[in-house]
């Protein structure tokens, strides 16, 4: 099975490229599922349905053709699904606060809870088989990165300190019962968190596995549209997440030149464009015109495909690159990590018992290190030519 993620920063296209690529591969012969999980649906716009063809769907797939499905994930109804009894707790625990119960239901969807709901699609539709290419509709940039981001904090949570706040939870809670009405997690609230847990093993390998899953940024030849995906390629290379295509829409098409209020425009795009193909080679880029209408449709969307992928098999692994090596010099050895657009005042670099984490502004990302390893200390990092280099002694 192959998973595409789309992401980029709000307004860019990603809808409509995502449903575009999902229509021509399922004109290929691919079963193929696009999954929307920007909170702001409008995969359903794309493929211009009506009230009645979405009617009844509540967050389940929808029939497009044969062989294409699209869903729209109802947040609201997953977290109640599948978080159950934590969900729950958290919304008793705001309610018992003085809010009003609707306050307290909207309050207890915490932040990440959307990523994390998000993630068990993943997982169920890579381990069930049943479509051919599962294509993410991701939200904006941020989001995305905590979406990827998620089954490394997870892991760590129920390593580190799930086991030790269960148990001191079971011996304090008859004592502090009895001082206090705020309601403390019972067994259930633990269950349940261990039940979801179970149900996200193995997702982080399948994010991480450049033959399975790839994002492609999508990007318009802006200053500020071109400095997010700048960031969103350097952290999905942190997160060892393979990124293997930039596509650049809404390009002006070159008659624009002849008309005097357009020609600045169609100057800094072109100053844009060069950046892009200096800043993300050897990735390909896709660049997309501007269209004369908006697109919606099955025809359109068919259109707007030939015009990024043109011959080629959305499906494909377009591009692919080591995220990190290991590698021997001398005594020690080398970790090189792929981090283009990092800069050296902006890294921290930490270790734990297994693993070396990487902080690069806002965002770590966690390296298991080999077992061979383990035993070594980061003794001083570097960063030339897009790559991080951190020398373990």
């Amino acid at each position: 099975m192959r998973i595409i993620l789309f992401s980029g920063k709000g307004g860019v296209g990603k809808t409509t490229i995502a449903s575009a690529t999902g229509y021509k591969l399922s004109q290929g012969g691919y079963k193929t599922i696009v999954v929307s999980l920007d909170p702001a649906h409008s995969l359903a716009d794309a493929f211009d349905l009506t009230e009645k063809e979405r009617f009844g769907a509540k967050g389940l797939p929808i029939r497009i053709n044969d062989k294409l499905h699209i869903q729209e994930i109802d947040i609201q109804e997953e977290i109640d699904r599948y978080w159950g009894d934590v969900y729950r707790f958290l919304e008793l625990l705001f309610n018992t606060t003085g809010l009003d119960e609707m306050l307290s239901e909207e309050l207890a969807i915490l932040p990440g809870m959307e990523e994390v709901t998000s993630l068990l699609y993943v997982n169920k539709y890579y381990k069930e088989g049943e479509y051919d290419v599962l294509i993410l509709d991701l939200p904006p940039t941020g989001e995305s990165l905590r979406f990827v981001s998620m089954p490394t904090v997870l892991k760590w949570y129920m390593k580190k300190v799930f086991k030790t706040e269960k148990m001191i939870m079971k011996v304090a809670r008859p004592v502090v019962g009895r001082l206090t009405d705020v309601p403390l997690p019972d067994d259930s609230y633990f269950q349940a968190l261990e039940n979801f847990y179970e149900k996200l093993k193995g997702v982080d390998e399948v994010l991480i596995d450049p033959d399975v899953t790839s994002v492609r940024i999508v990007s318009n030849p802006e200053k500020m549209v071109l400095k997010e995906s700048q960031r969103a390629y350097m952290y999905f290379n942190l997160f060892g997440v393979n990124v293997d295509g930039i596509i650049v829409n809404k390009v002006l098409p070159e008659s624009f030149g002849d008309c005097e209020h357009l020609k600045n425009w169609l100057t800094i795009q072109k100053k844009y464009i060069n950046e892009i193909e200096d800043y993300f080679s050897p990735t390909p880029i896709f660049k997309v015109p501007m269209l004369e209408e908006e697109v919606f449709g099955l025809e359109r969307l068919d259109t707007l495909a030939g015009l990024i992928y043109g011959d080629k098999d959305p499906a494909q692994v377009l591009h692919k690159e080591e995220p990190y090596r290991f590698m021997k010099e001398g005594d020690g050895y080398t970790l090189k990590i792929k981090a283009p657009f990092v800069r050296k005042e902006s890294l921290s670099i930490l270790k734990s018992e297994e693993e070396i984490i990487i902080r690069a502004g806002n965002f770590k990302s966690h390296i298991l290190l080999p077992r061979k390893l383990r035993d070594k200390e980061p003794d001083k990092a570097s960063v030339r030519d897009g790559y991080i280099y951190i020398t373990l002694v």
